[in-house]
């Protein structure tokens, strides 16, 4: 089971509907109309209402930041590539795909599927085997994002494949990249691939890309870089910028 902690990531999941199965309530929570919302919600899908003591709430939770609401839900749905890249095109829309190579911190995970939701982001790949995984903290980070955007897990090898092979332009971001990412052309059927906090993108997947940008930054001070989940977020909403 999920274990989603806090309301605001609980009223997401039952306003996505089906999958929460039981809700533990801080039996000392003042009424409110969020509150109000979420009984309503889990009542109509069948998903039990417990009022419990603070300190049960602290004893289970992972996150340490439950707000006095913790639910209990069945796995999200796993999805391939190729079954988010057929019922985007069945849509008549061009698939926007985001792939993560090994971003390794948890809450980075997390802001950027809130990030990609916002950014209308069909689909977050991240590796088999290294990187940060759903988790109780992705999910309480991501604030919903987790319910709208689909998490899969592929080999980057053959997610870049898969992606050449459906006509996909790829576009990575590196500290050495050779354009500006504002001068580089967003639109269209589009992958940007995105590396981890240490070491960036693999050496395959900067082969494979049609165009390997940079975010412009001040480099004479202390900071060097740019927090993974903010230079994603610039990317990503520089395609919605181009399309408008």
């Amino acid at each position: 089971m999920d274990q989603l902690e806090g309301r605001n990531v609980v009223l997401a999941a039952l306003e996505a509907g089906g999958r929460v199965r039981q809700v533990w309530v801080d039996r000392q929570a003042r009424p409110n109309p969020k509150l109000s919302r979420i009984e309503e919600l889990a009542r109509s899908q069948g998903a039990g209402w417990v009022l419990v003591a603070r300190a049960e709430l602290d004893a289970v939770s992972r996150t340490d930041i439950h707000n006095g609401m913790i639910a209990f839900a069945r796995p999200l749905p796993k999805y391939s590539l190729k079954a988010v890249l057929d019922r985007v095109e069945a849509e008549g829309r061009d698939p926007f795909i985001l792939l993560l190579d090994q971003v390794q911190y948890e809450q980075n995970l997390g802001a950027i599927l809130r990030t990609a939701a916002a950014a209308k982001v069909d689909a977050v790949v991240i590796p088999t085997r290294r990187g940060a995984s759903m988790s109780p903290t992705v999910q309480r980070v991501a604030m919903g994002g987790a319910e709208r955007v689909p998490l899969i897990r592929e080999s980057m090898t053959s997610a870049t494949a898969t992606l050449r092979r459906r006509g996909l332009r790829l576009i990575c971001a590196e500290a050495d990249g050779g354009t500006d990412y504002w001068d580089v052309d967003f639109s269209g059927p589009l992958a940007i691939a995105m590396g981890g906090e240490d070491r960036g993108v693999g050496p395959k997947i900067r082969e494979r890309s049609e165009a390997v940008v940079a975010i412009p930054i001040d480099r004479s001070g202390p900071v060097s870089s740019l927090n993974v989940s903010v230079a994603t977020g610039l990317l990503l909403f520089e395609r919605l910028r181009q399309a408008r």
